[in-house]
């Protein structure tokens, strides 16, 4: 069986102000594409089909026109919900929707109850796992600590359960939204981080023939049967370095998986550029990026005069400016972004207690500030819910 797994489209969202709708309808016009040239048996997306939970009417009427292209395919699609989801509002509709071949799983009581497709070697079970918030779903999984692990490990033990009561030789697809430890990060995914660990290990998907990731946006291979699709397009600059794809994986008689990567249309490319303006506006090796999308680093000792009004008449696509003076961190002239840049709200949070106090928390009191966090992107989740 071919599967195309794709995920986070992030439909209706901006880069830097940019409206990406024409850019994002043109990668689902590549995928229904890619469906008919490679004679896909299946398509899976996992998670994060939305940017935010209650989306922009024109995201809506692109996903609407998504699927409408989908079941005129007449070949089957399995979508997930994502922690950007609201997953009831991307449910609506779902057993009306599934009688066309869109099989959307965004309950995490059915992580268990798979869609069953058939090939010419038998049956293919797929799991759907939409994002598991753990302090929403940890009482309908039983499990008494609210973690990522926890909650996707019990989860993954429903989806075993099943399996073993199947006949012998039914291979199996897990659909997932989750950070799986190995992966690497981009700026532009939103933070999970629940008790101090955002990360499962990939063994919690231990059992099963392929595991079809979505969450972060940069495509990897974390074993031959766990991938990553990564996002179809870029959504901050610190993805100037990802080639943007889908996997188009083959599942064999027995399982065994090969896998090749697809690239997705580039509206345009990306560059992170940095000097002192003179030089950005004079060096002739940059001339390669005057049609990217730029962000510049400005390292000016002193902020130079009309700094976007000069670099745009180079790089007239020039979205974000930085300044960052080459100076030691432990200069009082260093911006407060720039010392705050790469650290967690909890770590920030650590260090005003050490700043004002003089001595940083202990271990309980570490533990009261990580309570408190996960207390908050628990409720902002409930309320993204009920929205």
């Amino acid at each position: 069986m071919r599967l195309l797994h794709t995920s986070d489209w992030h439909l209706g969202r901006a880069f830097h102000r940019v409206n990406l709708l024409g850019a994002q309808a043109e990668f689902i016009g590549h995928l229904v594409g890619t469906v008919r040239e490679h004679e896909v048996d299946a398509v899976v997306v996992s998670g994060d089909v939305y940017d935010r939970a209650v989306p922009p009417l024109a995201a809506v009427e692109l996903f609407d026109d998504a699927l409408h292209r989908l079941a005129d395919l007449g070949v089957p699609t399995v979508m997930i919900s994502g922690n950007h989801d609201s997953a009831r509002r991307l449910g609506v509709g779902a057993g009306l929707i599934g009688r066309a071949g869109i099989h959307l799983r965004t309950e995490p009581a059915a992580a268990g109850t798979p869609v069953v497709l058939r090939d010419a070697h038998g049956e293919v079970a797929f799991y759907g796992l939409p994002y598991l918030e753990p302090a929403l779903v940890k009482d309908e999984f039983g499990v008494d600590k609210a973690g990522h692990e926890a909650v996707l490990g019990a989860a993954m033990d429903r989806v075993r359960a099943d399996l073993a009561t199947r006949p012998p030789g039914t291979r199996s697809v897990v659909l997932a939204h989750a950070f799986v430890t190995g992966g690497q990060a981009s700026d532009s995914e939103r933070d999970i981080t629940v008790g101090g660990v955002a990360a499962v290990p990939a063994g919690v998907f231990d059992g099963v023939d392929y595991v079809a990731l979505g969450h972060l946006h940069g495509c990897q291979t974390l074993t031959e049967r766990v991938r990553y699709s990564g996002s179809p397009l870029a959504y901050s600059f610190s993805e100037a370095g990802h080639r943007k794809s889908m996997w188009l994986v083959d599942l064999d008689a027995d399982g065994a998986v090969t896998a090749e990567r697809v690239d997705c249309p580039v509206p345009r490319p990306l560059a992170r550029i940095s000097g002192t303006l003179d030089d950005l506006l004079a060096d002739p090796a940059l001339t390669r990026h005057e049609d990217a999308w730029v962000e510049a680093t400005l390292t000016d000792p002193v902020r130079p005069a009309d700094p976007m009004a000069r670099l745009t008449e180079r790089f007239p696509h020039t979205l974000s400016l930085v300044f960052a003076p080459e100076r030691g961190q432990d200069d009082p002239r260093v911006s407060y972004a720039r010392r705050l840049a790469g650290r967690s709200d909890q770590q920030i949070a650590q260090d005003f207690v050490a700043h004002v106090r003089g001595t940083g928390p202990d271990g309980h009191e570490a533990a009261v500030l990580r309570e408190a966090f996960d207390a908050v992107r628990a409720d902002h989740a409930v309320r993204e819910v009920a929205r």
